[in-house]
């Protein structure tokens, strides 16, 4: 003899136990995430999918069926969400404005102390940092040596330092 399922009125199913899904899913996700009723819709558009399937046997009772689809539908909204939230990147902090108006001010101090330096130091600073040249570059462009224009910018950052530390 052939098991057949019983037959099912899917109308009466979805009037019995969506209150039961969505309390199960209010509580497991939260009543003030916004998704909650999405996937309260989802989970009763797999029951009767899987009912009118003939996924549902009746080796168990429909309300122990549909709670089997409530739990995994929740765990998988559950893990989708924490992949979402994982793959999404940190926001950058806000800049301090104590930290920023320190910046500021050590450039304005740094600028001033440079302009204070003679022209063939503040020549090797503008070529070596701020136009980023290479110190063959430098030396080309000064015709001095690679090793002279070291010697420079090390002087003059020796001179900074003690321009800006008094």
């Amino acid at each position: 003899m052939e098991y057949r399922p019983p037959e099912i009125d899917l109308n009466e199913v979805v009037v019995k136990y969506r209150p039961v899904v969505s309390f199960k899913v209010k509580k497991s996700l939260g009543a003030q995430t916004p998704d909650w009723e999405d996937v309260v819709n989802e989970v009763i558009t797999q029951v009767i999918e899987k009912v009118k399937k003939g996924e549902f046997r009746g080796e168990s009772s429909i309300g122990t069926f549909i709670y089997t689809i409530t739990s995994r539908r929740i765990v998988d909204h559950i893990r989708q969400k924490t992949k979402v939230l994982r793959s999404v990147p940190e926001p950058t902090p806000l800049p301090d404005p104590c930290k920023d108006a320190e910046s500021r001010e050590r450039a304005r101090i740094l600028a001033e102390a440079i302009q204070q330096l003679k022209p063939k130091f503040k020549e090797v600073l503008n070529l070596y940092y701020y136009q980023e040249l290479s110190r063959g570059e430098v030396a080309q462009r000064l015709g001095i040596s690679p090793r002279r224009v070291s010697e420079r910018l090390n002087y003059a950052q020796k001179l900074l330092r003690k321009m800006i530390k008094t």
